[in-house]
């Protein structure tokens, strides 16, 4: 079992698109170290996401997050901030896939978006998250949720790095 990773709750809402995420007048950026300083710029009230996010927080947001184009940035920005897994009710087919593709987790947890509204979960809120069995603890207040866990074919795409570097291992390995 691998132990629960800990970190503070950024809360967003539902029908966060991707150029509320990463917006499209940065996509001439190409190296991924770059992009998390433009995270979240746009979105109303988290324009200083960027300047006060630490390693280790979550994004934690309710029905189809990252909806919108399909813009690799949008997994890179956070990925590189140090956000360890989007904890999300739902999120796009595309940046799920993205996500996926670049060996970065996402746990689909049911009823956060309706904890999000009612307030359960807040900004700055202490989390502990195990990716193993999808359990989130909200150390703050006390509340459980309960998403999916990470699979076990996501989670050798993400200890090897992505998609890529998953299949050429494979193909070495002649599986």
């Amino acid at each position: 079992m691998s132990e629960a990773l800990k970190g503070r709750a950024w809360v967003f809402g539902d029908d966060v698109d991707t150029d509320l995420i990463y917006h499209n007048k940065y996509l001439a950026e190409t190296d991924p170290k770059n992009m998390p300083q433009y995270s979240f710029e746009y979105y109303p009230g988290k324009e200083n996401f960027a300047k006060e996010i630490k390693r280790g927080d979550f994004v934690v947001a309710g029905k189809n997050f990252g909806c919108g184009s399909s813009r690799e940035h949008a997994v890179y920005c956070l990925k590189e901030a140090g956000v360890p897994v989007i904890l999300a009710e739902t999120c796009s087919r595309i940046y799920y896939r993205n996500a996926i593709n670049n060996g970065y987790p996402v746990l689909f947890v049911k009823g956060i978006s309706d904890a999000i509204k009612d307030g359960a979960i807040k900004d700055g809120d202490e989390l502990e998250v195990e990716l193993e069995t999808g359990t989130i603890k909200d150390k703050t207040n006390g509340k459980i949720f309960h998403g999916d866990a990470v699979s076990d074919l996501e989670r050798d795409i993400m200890a090897s790095g992505g998609l890529i570097p998953y299949l050429k291992a494979q193909k070495k390995t002649g599986r």
